[in-house]
């Protein structure tokens, strides 16, 4: 085997330890998901054992990366960014937009068609929220407020305060969010208008 093949698999360990706690999975968790033993996952993130075509597979779908990613294969080339959308189980779908651990992550929505008289189920996180609306109406159920955002209107709250999200009517809402950890915001900067004083 050369010298690069031998780098390239010295690097899947780290980058799947990366991978799993950006994720937040435990290796329980993981294993659960993959049908890969916690001994076998420990040892591969460890880089004492090489990983196997029959490992790499699953690991690349539960951890939502291609196999040149999760191997860091040279680029082909092509500029694409290669986004692969999560479905949930209501329907609803999350397109990560990000694959940088750590800092701001930005996601993109779509949520299914709702009704005006949906019964919200609040939650809470640690964290940070910025959502902006493309198509569709948002409810936002915010604490104690009931709100109806329409394409290009903007909210943003800490996650700690109760919240939830439903489209309304017959339409299905597609919007951006950028989710921070505790304290950390999107900043939003402005340029001076042409000729004020400064």
């Amino acid at each position: 085997m050369d010298e690069a093949m031998d780098r390239t698999l010295d690097a899947v360990g780290p980058r799947l330890k990366r991978l799993r706690l950006h994720r937040d999975v435990t290796l329980a968790d993981l294993a659960k998901e993959t049908g890969i033993s916690v001994s076998t996952l420990s040892r591969l993130e460890a880089g004492l054992r090489r990983p196997t075509l029959e490992q790499l597979l699953p690991l690349a779908r539960a951890h939502g990366v291609t196999l040149d990613e999760l191997v860091d294969a040279p680029p082909t080339g092509d500029p694409r960014v290669n986004l692969r959308p999560v479905p949930c189980g209501d329907g609803s779908v999350i397109l990560p937009l990000t694959q940088r651990p750590g800092g701001i992550q930005a996601y993109k929505f779509v949520l299914p068609a709702g009704s005006d008289d949906a019964e919200p189920d609040l939650r809470t996180h640690e964290g940070y929220d910025w959502v902006y609306v493309l198509n569709g109406r948002l409810r936002l159920v915010l604490g104690e407020h009931d709100l109806i955002l329409k394409p290009g209107e903007a909210a943003e709250f800490d996650t700690r305060t109760p919240h939830w999200f439903g489209a309304t009517g017959a339409d299905p809402v597609e919007f951006l969010s950028l989710i921070g950890k505790q304290g950390e915001r999107a900043h939003v900067r402005a340029a001076p208008r042409r000729g004020a004083a400064g």
